[in-house]
């Protein structure tokens, strides 16, 4: 069964939690809807050498990308177009905010029976969830990559999915 590699935007992608843009990331800003009758602007960094890395790292291990992130199909129209990502399957997580279980319902039944590298910066915040998760996936393999929001990917992050999807 082919491997997923699952992408949060918030953290991941988008190192929210740094002073300054780290070195590579480029700013952009989009006008989002919130609600019907408010607009947000929201203002992202990312670097552009993710796009690419990230296309080669699923053709090397042979996982599939998709989405687990609050942006749900807004990263298709945004984040994955700045970063020259094609469209990505979403899992869709935001009927689960609030919920004890966070993403890992929705990622327990999207990634169901695969391999599964997921990066995010909340891994932490949910440990009962998180080993809940674990557990239901104890014959499966998965790796829960946190990655730090205050940097984003880094090199070690490429090599940890690597390494979880056995190439």
């Amino acid at each position: 069964m082919r491997p997923l590699l699952l992408l949060d935007v918030d953290g991941p992608l988008h190192p929210f939690a740094a002073r300054t843009p780290p070195e590579g990331y480029v700013e952009h800003r989009w006008r989002l809807s919130r609600l019907p009758w408010r607009r947000v602007v929201q203002r992202v960094w990312l670097d552009p050498r993710h796009g690419p890395a990230l296309l080669d790292l699923a053709h090397r291990t042979g996982a599939e990308l998709a989405w687990a992130t609050t942006w749900e199909d807004r990263a298709n129209t945004t984040v994955g177009p700045a970063l020259g990502l094609p469209s990505l399957p979403v899992v869709g997580v935001r009927a689960y905010e609030g919920v004890g279980d966070w993403k890992f319902g929705a990622v327990g039944r999207f990634a169901r029976g695969r391999p599964l590298a997921w990066l995010d910066d909340d891994f932490d915040l949910f440990p009962t969830a998180r080993g809940r998760f674990l557990e239901r996936r104890r014959d499966t393999p998965t790796a829960l990559i946190a990655v730090d929001p205050a940097t984003g990917l880094t090199a070690e992050h490429f090599a940890a999915v690597e390494e979880a999807l056995g190439t």
